[in-house]
């Protein structure tokens, strides 16, 4: 299961900052209304918080995670700076033992 886990917490960070990159592309796109960065972003981002989730539902299963607690670190791949304390959250319960 170390390998699941070293795969998610790798994953949590890279979706973080890409959904922080997507924001930024959000605010060129609608303030500076330039589109540019939004389209290489957006579909970037897309690609790997499909990724994320793959991953973090392979962790679930693995670890015997409740339906709800893994819908709830899915779901932390789509708030900016959530995936970082989803991810810090899942490593300590993991590390105490507890199931999600």
């Amino acid at each position: 299961m170390s390998g699941a886990v070293t795969r998610f917490r790798f994953m949590a960070y890279v979706v973080g900052v890409g959904l922080l990159l997507l924001v930024v592309a959000m605010l060129v796109k609608y303030v500076g209304d330039s589109a540019g960065m939004m389209r290489v972003v957006g579909p970037v981002h897309g690609f790997l918080y499909a990724v994320y989730l793959v991953l973090t539902v392979d962790l679930a299963l693995k670890a015997r995670w409740s339906i709800k607690g893994t819908a709830l670190v899915l779901l932390a791949g789509t708030i900016p700076f959530v995936s970082f304390i989803a991810e810090r959250r899942v490593v300590a319960s993991l590390h105490a033992g507890k199931a999600l």
